[in-house]
């Protein structure tokens, strides 16, 4: 489900359910957060987040999705990427839609080929992503790119993507993997303060009870499917 490999400080963690296009459910977002895990316990220095086959995330697995248990599971595997201390750079292979934007937007960096797209269809579904990503996707692409992913359902692609900001750089995995086998060699040190300001730009302390209740409010009660 999640194939690792580790090789001179850097760790590259592969989603590998082509056949579902690496959509994620619980057992998948539990495998992520450990993998991630397990990658800074042996010292990883850099982490790249990619997906196997032609597509990096094409979201949630939607027999699960209205589960209290698959959000709790979703945002507790996005808040450990967060939280490393060491640079995550997704190479983003393919498309990166509504969960796979959020994993992508969770890294650090972002590695874009040209295959690469970015959606949160989330309206078409009924559904709706917590204030954390709304949030982060205004800080990194732009507030009129955020609304047009999310009120406009527009589907970005990677050399708009780039324009905007929300893809650092255009290449493939041996790009991004170059990347991090180069800021691996950086001063941890300096990369984990950076890291630390930068992500207190995100913190969800800034929303108010308020909007985190209409986002609750979004989900039915009910185990509802599509």
């Amino acid at each position: 489900m999640i194939t690792s490999d580790f090789d001179d400080g850097v760790a590259m963690l592969v989603l590998d359910m082509h056949e579902r296009r690496n959509a994620l459910d619980i057992t998948a977002c539990d495998a992520l957060r450990e993998a991630f895990e397990t990658a800074l316990a042996k010292g990883a220095r850099a982490i790249v987040v990619t997906g196997q086959g032609s597509c990096f995330c094409a979201g949630a697995d939607l027999s699960g999705v209205y589960d209290q248990g698959f959000r709790t599971a979703l945002y507790g595997m996005l808040r450990t990427i967060t939280a490393a201390s060491v640079p995550v750079i997704a190479a983003v292979n393919g498309p990166a839609i509504g969960a796979g934007t959020q994993l992508a937007i969770a890294c650090d960096l972002r590695v874009a080929a040209q295959t690469a797209r970015f959606a949160v269809p989330t309206a078409r579904k009924g559904l709706a992503v917590d204030p954390w990503t709304v949030r982060r996707l205004a800080l990194l692409a732009g507030g009129g790119s955020a609304r047009a992913l999310l009120i406009g359902g527009e589907t970005i692609g990677a050399e708009v993507a780039f324009a905007r900001g929300l893809v650092d750089r255009l290449g493939d995995l041996p790009d991004a993997l170059a990347w991090a086998r180069e800021v691996a060699a950086f001063a941890s040190q300096s990369l984990a303060y950076s890291k630390k300001a930068l992500e207190s730009m995100f913190e969800p302390r800034l929303w108010d009870a308020e909007l985190d209740a209409a986002f609750e409010r979004c989900w039915p009660d009910t185990g509802a499917t599509s």
